[in-house]
């Protein structure tokens, strides 16, 4: 099966990933690169709109200071102006960062509307945020039924001969297809966590006792990271998200895979779960 391949067929797979393309390049300053609608909307609203917006007051700003310095100094006017009020200025700086804001919030609200309303999945996934991991549900009725914990690789356990990245990799993928809509339904265990992976466009609060949802649709394969965004205790800096986005057939194949290494060993998250009903009883 191609996605069992091997170690060697893994490394090279993240090798050819383009820079910034599932987890931060040294010296980039941008965004990681967009591998979902939603981040493509994210990017085109920052690059396209905010950012020649404030580009645009940052310069006259700074002409402004440049020119009051230059002509209302001691030297250059040493008869100031007694006026204390001009109108149509006092208006002007009222309503044109009203109009500002307005022309913002239209692409802005839109965004958030395709945020937030989420089309029909194809895969659901339960995420949930414990200190300092995240074990991941895949339901039964999707193929799955079972669930597993992800946690960090150790420093002195990294090899990157396969792949693998200090502070991001993890010993256990959440895996899902290539093309697919992606629905996650997060929550916390203990704490406020935040599941965050920049490539999908993906930023929800994990909240214990609440469940909330979020969705993405990856448009190529390969490994992609993110972390928690809340500080959430000592091990905050040490919980990485790891997606690997595969074709149709490996994820039917990992599917197979994952009933059979996950059904006997529950993960942390169950076990919680189980220990509960047992008090409850």
């Amino acid at each position: 099966m191609a996605f069992f391949a091997g170690a060697g067929a893994r490394a090279a797979e993240v090798a050819t990933q383009p820079p910034g393309d599932g987890y931060p390049a040294p010296g980039e300053i941008g965004m990681q690169m967009a591998n979902s609608p939603i981040a493509d909307e994210i990017h085109a609203f920052h690059n396209g709109i905010l950012l020649p917006i404030i580009v645009v007051i940052c310069l006259f700003v700074a002409a402004l200071l440049a020119y009051v310095v230059i002509n209302f100094n001691e030297k250059a006017n040493p008869k100031p102006s007694k006026t204390t009020h001009h109108t149509l200025l006092e208006v002007a700086w009222t309503v044109i960062p009203v109009l500002i804001l307005v022309f913002i919030a239209i692409p802005s609200f839109r965004l958030l509307a395709h945020q937030l309303i989420i089309p029909k999945p194809d895969v659901t996934i339960k995420v949930t945020g414990n200190q300092w991991y995240w074990s991941y549900a895949y339901p039964k009725d999707q193929g799955g039924g079972f669930s597993f914990d992800s946690m960090l690789i150790p420093d002195d356990q990294i090899d990157p001969a396969k792949g693998q990245i200090r502070l991001l990799s993890v010993d256990n993928e959440a895996v899902v297809p290539v093309g697919k809509k992606i629905r996650v339904q997060v929550t916390g265990a203990d704490v406020i966590h935040s599941f965050t992976v920049p490539a999908f466009g993906v930023r929800i609060d994990a909240v214990p006792g609440r469940l909330n949802e979020a969705w993405f649709q990856a448009e190529r394969t390969g490994v992609y990271y993110g972390q928690c965004s809340k500080i959430c205790g000592k091990d905050h800096a040490f919980m990485p998200i790891a997606f690997r986005v595969v074709s149709e057939q490996d994820y039917a194949a990992w599917l197979a895979q994952a009933k059979k290494k996950y059904a006997s060993a529950p993960s942390r998250d169950q076990f919680a779960q189980n220990q509960d009903a047992k008090s409850a009883r």
